[in-house]
């Protein structure tokens, strides 16, 4: 069975050695630091959850290259019911660890890039799909954690790439009879620094003298030329100042972390470079990533999320002797509105979703759906975050240290004046939970991650028929058209 086990991959990881700078220092060792030690707990507790029987049906696949039982996270999406079930594992990855689950960005770019591939071969009669196949048979077998990000710096959004410093965008620097060398960036690449591979597809629609930011292509961790720039952050200096994790809002795995990969002058072998220079093809690289992204991170994703800022807010009303307060439970009712709305829309993705292009064989949920989806969660994550923070209280902004309850010189105060209906201890650490949401960096992250509201506007304006709804109207007005 090609699915490693939550040791395998941690023995993995503990080879890695990534150019890695974070809060000004080098990380010398992943396994050590506070901060990337966080990714690798949550990285493999997805490993655990794959290999828990209890989960089977959601966390795994059967590959449709080798017929091997596969980790979901590296599937490519054969059928409606596939689409199904990458949402409900991205709602219980949320779930369980209350952080990105590492795996979603590559795993979504991956029907991408074999819906993609595959066109390009059809069209112009290429090899990059049988490169790209040739590439998941080594991932399945390995069980890798693929990493990967589209998002270039961008620099002066007014400006092309050619029209300012050309390697603010992924780009092609040599080609050689071996492979490429590319120059560039790409921001918020979730967790890279501890997966085994990095992901790279263009992140702009390229035009005819573009070619060489036409590009796409994979590396392994650590290839010379890569340095990763870790996010750094108040989270990020606690995580790492603090001693006992015991005190953290999110113990065991914390915040989402993402960086910046930088690429000076990398060489790509051929065989894992899967598009150079197809101008034509990169906006359908991109569209076809975000529709996956958009349902599923956007969606399921933070639909897990919401499922445990409400558990948490319904604990506070009842830990503050709330429990039958009627405008607690409207409250809470709007929240379990917002969430279940974001829900749906993503399962609506995936039930009007269809193979595309036809003859691949990949599946893609319904663009429409999935922006809307998306487009929901924008919205309702921050009200959801707001509902939170008024029913906690201002607790969860002022509350003193949980080290109190342990100081001898005022625990005995704190235990006093901290209870409610429910002692101090359990409200402080429900408040320090709450907090690692209401007041941490998880609404920004929403709203921004696989795009702002305004990329889910275009999206939707471009992809509707308003011919035919006028038409519906014109009929019924007694209108010639």
């Amino acid at each position: 069975m090609a699915i490693k086990t939550e040791k395998e991959y941690r023995e993995r990881v503990g080879k890695l050695k990534p150019r890695l700078f974070m809060g000004g220092k080098k990380v010398e060792n992943l396994m050590e630091h506070p901060v990337t030690r966080a990714v690798i707990d949550a990285t493999a507790r997805v490993y655990g959850l794959t290999m828990d029987p209890a989960h089977a049906d959601v966390m795994t696949a059967e590959s449709h290259l080798t017929g091997e039982t596969i980790s979901r996270a590296l599937h490519i999406h054969q059928s409606k019911e596939d689409l199904f079930k990458r949402l409900d594992m991205a709602r219980l990855s949320s779930q369980k660890l209350g952080t990105c689950n590492y795996r979603c960005p590559g795993n979504e770019m991956l029907p991408s890039l074999a819906a993609t591939t595959w066109e390009i071969d059809h069209d112009k009669g290429t090899q990059y799909h049988g490169r790209f196949n040739d590439y998941m048979r080594y991932a399945q077998e390995h069980d890798l954690v693929v990493s990967g990000s589209v998002t270039d710096p961008k620099g002066d959004r007014s400006k092309r790439p050619l029209e300012q410093d050309p390697d603010l965008y992924i780009r092609v620097v040599e080609k050689r009879s071996d492979g490429i060398i590319v120059n560039g960036a790409k921001q918020h690449a979730t967790g890279a620094y501890a997966a085994d591979e990095t992901l790279v597809l263009p992140g702009i629609s390229s035009r005819a003298g573009e070619e060489d930011y036409a590009v796409a292509f994979v590396v392994p961790n650590g290839t010379p030329g890569v340095t990763y720039i870790g996010q750094y952050n108040p989270f990020s200096a606690e995580r790492e100042c603090e001693t006992d994790i015991r005190f953290l809002g999110n113990p065991a795995y914390g915040q989402r972390e993402t960086c910046l990969v930088v690429f000076d002058h990398v060489f790509v072998p051929w065989d894992r470079v899967f598009m150079c220079g197809e101008v034509e093809y990169t906006q359908k690289f991109i569209t076809r990533f975000a529709k996956t992204h958009r349902m599923n991170c956007g969606g399921a994703c933070k639909v897990g999320f919401m499922d445990l800022i409400i558990g948490a807010a319904k604990l506070m009303a009842e830990y503050n002797g709330l429990t039958n307060a009627s405008h607690i439970a409207q409250k809470i009712t709007r929240m379990l509105q917002l969430n279940d709305t974001s829900l749906a829309c993503a399962t609506a993705a995936a039930y009007f979703g269809k193979e595309e292009p036809e003859g691949s064989g990949v599946f893609m949920p319904d663009e429409t759906m999935g922006n809307i989806a998306k487009l929901n969660t924008n919205d309702g994550f921050w009200e959801v975050l707001a509902l939170a923070g008024d029913i906690s209280g201002g607790i969860p902004a002022t509350m003193p240290s949980e080290k109190e309850l342990e100081n001898p010189e005022v625990k005995a105060y704190v235990a006093k004046y901290l209870k409610a209906a429910a002692p101090a201890e359990k409200r402080m650490r429900i408040s320090r939970f709450l907090q690692n949401w209401v007041a941490g960096l998880h609404g920004l992250g929403t709203y921004q991650g696989s795009g702002p509201s305004q990329s889910q506007y275009v999206s939707i304006y471009r992809v509707a028929d308003l011919e035919s709804k006028k038409r519906m109207a014109l009929d019924l007005a007694n209108m010639v058209s």
